[in-house]
């Protein structure tokens, strides 16, 4: 598989996992200005500008990836241009009194199944 399948599949996992937890999709790989935004997704409290970032690993060595985890790889710069895009959707869309949220979802993959081994959510990973 290729890091952009890999990507693809754990997108659509978190968003599986975000619709088992109760939240409907509002959005997908949603573009603002030069930015993307993986999953945008509510309930009746939160609108969740979500960051999906997906590792594959072998369950033998558990789930060790020597680069670390996968949301190390949302630095400030990813930070920022998440939080760019989603004022840009707010000023677009509104939050229709929802609380504004900034999630990462970590989905780690069987290196030999491509089926997922965890899914870690961060909420409030980082803020505007």
């Amino acid at each position: 598989m290729t890091t952009t399948e890999i990507g693809r599949l754990g997108e659509r996992i978190a968003e599986k996992y975000l619709k088992q937890c109760g939240y409907k999709i509002l959005e997908r790989n949603k573009h603002q200005s030069h930015n993307e935004i993986d999953l945008i997704a509510g309930n009746k409290e939160y609108i969740l500008f979500v960051e999906v970032k997906t590792r594959s690993a072998s369950p033998a060595n558990n789930l060790y990836l020597p680069y670390g985890t996968p949301a190390a790889a949302v630095d400030r710069k990813k930070q920022q241009r998440t939080v760019r895009a989603a004022q840009a959707y707010l000023l677009a869309n509104g939050s229709k009194g929802k609380q504004p949220r900034m999630d990462v979802i970590e989905v780690y993959l069987d290196k030999s199944t491509g089926k997922p081994l965890k899914i870690n959510h961060i909420t409030d990973a980082f803020g505007a």
